[in-house]
């Protein structure tokens, strides 16, 4: 019996399996070849619904619009004024995410203290300590209090400006971050207070408390290290938003950081950036709904992160009634990290421009993401500074017009009755109206 070919009638194309992609066989192949799990930098790559998925409404004949060039939009708000003495108070609703020295370049961090300051916004240091680069450069610098307390001392909790105590992150919730060898300089080593050019690990968990009632005693422990002055802030990966916040605020928050899957790291293993935690769009609303049902919202100021990238997504964070966002890799591309102009150089070392996949391993052309000198040589910190600077300006523009679009004065004033959804997923993780309708998912009174 003849095969298709030779009885004349032709084969179709052969079809790709989607569940035995390419990516995925490349991906058991070199499982099978080394024995080691794949890890990465930057944050999920998988399609997820994000704010790109939501639409203003905008204002027409029900709603009158500001005009632009005559009636101010507010911009500025106040973070932890709940019960430090000394909140801050900044220009824009976005601030820096934390990144570490160590994940970063000296170079870098100061690029981003010099952008954040000429923005009038905050910076936060991230694991390993604080650097005099960052300190000196930055206006108002939020110190980050991690499990591996790298580089703590109490010195540095009474120089910054604010304390975020961090629980979880967005790209890991649960798990614990990397910084590989290549990475580890003499100075990240002494400042760390580990060996030079060897893996290090950040734990997952703080070593001196279990649950919440020891996150209360830790928070007041800071308070008095510091004179009740700095607010603290608690961050937590979106995993459960509800009860997170819920136990942060009980805790004694002054502000709560919400960071979504979208989020990046230095390094970690690339099933936990890919397949643990929820999208930034699916935690927000969960956790107003945590401040509101506590009688809370405003008094203790939400910060999201995760994927921030425009004023447009600024906005919409707002109007699903964060106070604040906070950007990282965007920070970063701002600085001139991921430049197609680095392509060749990217190319050599087996990633492209844009794809974030060798950031953790201390190579990077743009020298924002390495400890080697040449490389860190390459980025101007001043010229970066300007450029961040740039890309604030720009991001707080947008949200000013979205927000006049929409009649409001403030950017805070944006609500979720401002807001659409184009698909079913954002409209039920929004909890707004399916566009063409006035029905989401869940909504309560209906049946389906």
């Amino acid at each position: 019996m003849s095969d298709r070919k030779d009885s004349g009638v032709p084969r179709t194309a052969p079809i790709q399996s989607a569940t035995f992609s390419n990516e995925i066989n490349a991906e058991i192949r070199r499982a099978a070849a080394t024995g080691l799990y794949d890890i990465r930098g930057g944050g999920a790559k998988r399609r997820v619904p994000h704010f790109d998925d939501l639409l203003f409404l905008g204002a027409s004949m029900s709603r009158y619009p500001l005009e632009g060039y005559r009636e101010k939009c507010e911009t500025s708000v106040t973070l932890g004024s709940r019960f430090a003495s000394k909140p801050i108070e900044l220009a824009i609703p976005i601030t820096i995410a934390g990144m570490s020295f160590g994940a970063l370049s000296g170079p870098a961090k100061e690029a981003l203290g010099r952008g954040a300051t000429l923005a009038q916004t905050s910076t936060t240091t991230g694991d390993g300590g604080m650097t005099d680069e960052e300190r000196n450069h930055s206006e108002k610098l939020v110190y980050q209090y991690l499990p591996s307390r790298y580089g703590m001392n109490p010195d540095d909790l009474r120089r910054c400006d604010a304390i975020e105590i961090v629980v979880g992150q967005g790209a890991k919730p649960g798990g614990g971050g990397m910084l590989l060898g290549q990475k580890i300089s003499d100075r990240v080593a002494g400042m760390r207070n580990l060996p030079a050019g060897i893996d290090q690990r950040s734990a997952c968990r703080h070593p001196d408390w279990t649950g919440p009632d020891d996150l209360e005693i830790k928070i007041l422990e800071l308070r008095e290290i510091t004179g009740w002055e700095k607010p603290i802030y608690v961050k937590i990966g979106g995993a459960r938003p509800y009860f997170d916040t819920t136990l942060a605020i009980k805790a004694g928050a002054d502000v709560v950081v919400l960071d979504g899957m979208q989020g990046g790291t230095a390094a970690t293993q690339d099933v936990f950036i890919e397949h643990v935690g929820q999208p930034t769009l699916a935690c927000i609303r969960e956790a107003v709904r945590a401040l509101q049902d506590l009688r809370v919202h405003r008094e203790v100021q939400l910060i999201v992160s995760g994927g921030i990238r425009t004023g447009a997504d600024v906005a919409k964070a707002l109007a699903l009634g964060a106070d604040a966002c906070s950007i990282g890799t965007a920070a970063m591309i701002a600085l001139g990290d991921n430049d197609p102009r680095f392509e060749e150089e990217y190319q050599k070392l087996g990633s492209t421009a844009g794809a974030y996949d060798d950031w953790q391993d201390g190579q990077d052309p743009a020298g924002i993401t390495t400890q080697d000198a040449s490389l860190m040589a390459r980025l101007d910190p001043v010229e970066g500074g300007r450029r961040l600077n740039n890309y604030l300006k720009v991001m707080t523009l947008e949200a000013q017009t979205i927000a006049r679009a929409c009649g409001k004065s403030h950017v805070h004033n944006l609500e979720p009755e401002d807001l659409c959804a184009l698909t079913m997923e954002a409209a039920a993780m929004a909890r707004v109206p399916l566009s063409g309708t006035d029905w989401w998912p869940g909504k309560p009174g209906t049946t389906c």
